[in-house]
C-alpha cells in the first residue's frame, strides 16, 4: 500500500505528528484522507453533552478520514496521535484520481474499508451484547493485533491510560482498574513498562467462557 501511495504526485504530503498531537478535530472541514505509515492514532467523538468515546485505535497500514471521499463536509470525530507517527495526507481530488488510475490501489483501499467496517460491526455487537469485562479483553487483544503479527501470540502493547481504555470499552475508569487487576492476578496480563498480554490465555479465560 505504501509503495502505491508513493506514486501519487501532487496532493500528497508526508506528515510527522508527535504524541498527543491532533491530526484533525471534530467539526473541521473534511478535505483529505490520511494513511498511517508508522505509529498509532486514536479516533474519538464528543457528544453534545461533552462525553467522549473512542471509536477506534488504528495502526499501520490503515486509512482514516475517509468520510471526505463520500462528500462528508466536516469531520465527525477527532484524530489524535497516541505516539510519534508518520502519516500520508492525501487531498480528496488526488486520492480520487489515484484510485481511478491505479486499480491495485483501488482494490487495496476497498479491502481496507471493508475490513474496517467489519471491525465496527463487531464493536457494535460487543457493546450491545457483552459485559464490560469481555469488552475490555477484546480491546486488549485488538490492540495486540495492531503489532501486525501473523498469528495470535503473546505480545507487548503500549500502555494506554485507564481513562482511554474506559472510553474505548464504554465503562468507568474504576471498572477498568478492577478488571486489569483481576486479569493480572489470574496471570492473563503483566505490567512491566509495556502491557504484556497473554492472548490465548485471555481469550480462553474471558471470551470463551
Amino acid at each position: 500500500m505504501k509503495t502505491l501511495l508513493y506514486n501519487i504526485g501532487d496532493g500528497k504530503t508526508a506528515v510527522k505528528v508527535r504524541k498527543g498531537q491532533k491530526v484533525f478535530s471534530q467539526g473541521e472541514l473534511s478535505d483529505s484522507i490520511f494513511f498511517i505509515e508508522s505509529g498509532r492514532v486514536k479516533i474519538s467523538v464528543i457528544s453534545s453533552s461533552g462525553r467522549e468515546a473512542v471509536v477506534a485505535i488504528l495502526g499501520p497500514p490503515s486509512f482514516f478520514g475517509e468520510g471526505c471521499m463520500v462528500a462528508q463536509p466536516v469531520r465527525l470525530g477527532t484524530a489524535t496521535a497516541l505516539e510519534q507517527s508518520t502519516l500520508f495526507r492525501v487531498e480528496k481530488r488526488a486520492m480520487l484520481r489515484a484510485l481511478s488510475e491505479q486499480p491495485t490501489l483501488s482494490e487495496k483501499f476497498i479491502a481496507s474499508l471493508l475490513t474496517r467496517n467489519l471491525d465496527l460491526e463487531e464493536d457494535l455487537c460487543d457493546q450491545l451484547f457483552n459485559h464490560s469485562e469481555k469488552r475490555l479483553a477484546r480491546v486488549l487483544i485488538k490492540l495486540e493485533r495492531l503489532r501486525n503479527q501473523e498469528k495470535l501470540s503473546d505480545g507487548k502493547i503500549p500502555v494506554l491510560s485507564h481513562e482511554t481504555l474506559a472510553e474505548m470499552v464504554g465503562t468507568t475508569r474504576a471498572r477498568i482498574t478492577h478488571f486489569l487487576n483481576k486479569f493480572r492476578k489470574l496471570g492473563l496480563i503483566d505490567y512491566n513498562g509495556d502491557l504484556h498480554v497473554r492472548v490465548e490465555l485471555l481469550t480462553d479465560a474471558v471470551l470463551n467462557d
